[in-house]
């Protein structure tokens, strides 16, 4: 292919297709991509029973001989396009995920084009700068200390891993016991503490650490999901204390400074499960929920939930690089060896071969900026709260304080409830999900994406408030 991108485009039997180039391909492939986006606003947030009843000609055998680039990419559109959820849009309130921002999209297809595999900095210079530039900036962004080492990853569930790994190493490195190279078996044991209202992808991420779901002391909480400080049991030997910035369903953040000093007292590492509530320190009227979250240890958040950029985009931190890079770094022969003045990517996360993730978080970030950064959270926020005084005003139960983008309400019991979000949910013209909340049945109101505009908040409001009154 030359770089004039006008090759042709070659069928499975290795001879020349219908002449279509490699930039007509692309092209039409950004054409579909813009109509599709361009959709989102006036369709259904679900698909249409057909659309997804047409699913089943993607199960048709593989084809003997295969199909031009051209009609591919036309059957994936005209199958797949209408069956999608429109999570990219703006009434997609059912996860705290966002769309993504133009300039992360855009910057995702061209690393998608450049294909590197982001390893080593040797090797794929380019992007492993690009990381380390994305990676100083959200350091920064958050206050965090400034020699704290990161990595990208797929999401929250791994970077809590990658994180908890740097912990694992760090605990039984100070009572002499080297878990990369001995194992678990003879360990030490390791006490990790966690909140009643810890999320499930840590404690997912803690058994495949091999430190065990069952054997977590639990802490009590208080009615919006903060951990206790007054319940913090006795600290002693190894241990891994786990925090949460950003509860899934309240959007509460524990009381960091009491508990990180009590902790780092009795030597304990302090990790905090910052998935989105970490993008609070980026504002300057919700950066007090976080207050003294950078005292910690590690740190990880996702990317691809309040900045808005593409799947999979995960990120840890850890305050100690030499404890990241003892759990994460491997070396073998065949592998090219960082400089003295280099920093191999690899050295820093569960995967060897992997997309450049940080691309899009410096496109994002880039054409944000921090005032950017903050004006999309504290709007969001602002929505939120929006939809909770909107609710309330009519009757319904909110049960939380909404201090980020999270809004829970019930609309009577738990049957009525369910009612009225199956309701909303097949109506289509927003989507929310169902939870439980300390023994309450409660619509979920996740408000994260770049795109939701004021408007979009008072048609689904508007929706809401029409499906309580239809049960």
């Amino acid at each position: 292919m030359d770089f004039s991108g006008q090759a042709s485009i070659h069928n499975s039997s290795g001879t020349a297709g219908d002449g279509v180039s490699t930039r007509a391909l692309l092209r039409d492939a950004a054409e579909r991509a813009a109509t599709y986006l361009a959709s989102l606003a006036a369709r259904p947030v679900v698909p249409s029973a057909a659309a997804v009843a047409a699913l089943a000609r993607l199960d048709a055998p593989l084809p003997l001989q295969g199909t031009d680039a051209q009609q591919t990419l036309a059957l994936l559109d005209e199958l797949v396009s209408p069956a999608t959820v429109a999570m990219a849009g703006p009434r997609f309130f059912g996860f705290v995920i966002g769309g993504s921002l133009p300039a992360a999209l855009a910057a995702n297809w061209l690393a998608g084009a450049w294909d590197q595999n982001a390893a080593f900095s040797s090797v794929t210079p380019g992007v492993a700068r690009l990381e380390q530039s994305a990676l100083r900036r959200l350091v920064a962004l958050f206050e965090l200390p400034p020699q704290t080492a990161a990595g990208f990853v797929t999401g929250a569930t791994v970077a809590n891993f990658t994180a908890l790994a740097a912990a694992r190493h760090s605990v039984l490195a100070q009572v002499g016991w080297n878990v990369e190279a001995d194992g678990l078996f003879g360990a030490p044991p390791i006490s990790v503490i966690a909140g009643e209202e810890a999320h499930p992808t840590l404690l997912k991420s803690l058994g495949m650490l091999g430190m065990g779901r069952a054997r977590i002391v639990r802490v009590a909480c208080d009615g919006q999901g903060r951990m206790r400080a007054d319940a913090l049991p006795t600290i002693s030997g190894p241990t891994i204390l786990c925090l949460q910035a950003g509860n899934v369903n309240t959007g509460a953040c524990d009381p960091f400074g009491p508990l990180i000093e009590q902790a780092h007292r009795y030597g304990a590492w302090v990790h905090v499960d910052g998935a989105f509530g970490l993008w609070a320190k980026a504002t300057a009227s919700l950066r007090h929920l976080v207050d003294r979250m950078e005292m910690a240890d590690s740190w990880a958040t996702d990317a691809h939930k309040w900045l808005n950029v593409p799947y999979d985009s995960g990120v840890a931190f850890v305050r100690d690089m030499h404890a990241l890079k003892a759990a994460m770094a491997i070396t073998a022969e065949y592998l090219p060896q960082a400089g003295a003045a280099e920093r191999n990517p690899s050295d820093f996360t569960p995967e060897l071969s992997r997309r450049a993730r940080g691309v899009e978080v410096w496109a994002a970030l880039q054409s944000l900026g921090r005032a950017g950064v903050a004006e999309m959270i504290e709007r969001n926020c602002r929505q939120a709260r929006r939809f909770a005084a909107g609710l309330s005003a009519k009757g319904y139960t909110v049960l939380n304080d909404v201090v980020l983008n999270q809004v829970l309400v019930s609309f009577g019991d738990a049957a009525r409830t369910r009612r009225v979000v199956s309701r909303l949910q097949s109506e289509g013209t927003c989507w929310c999900g169902i939870t439980l909340w300390q023994g309450h049945t409660a619509m979920r109101i996740s408000v994260s994406n770049w795109s939701t505009g004021d408007e979009d908040v008072e048609q689904s409001l508007e929706a809401m408030l029409r499906a309580a009154a239809s049960v």
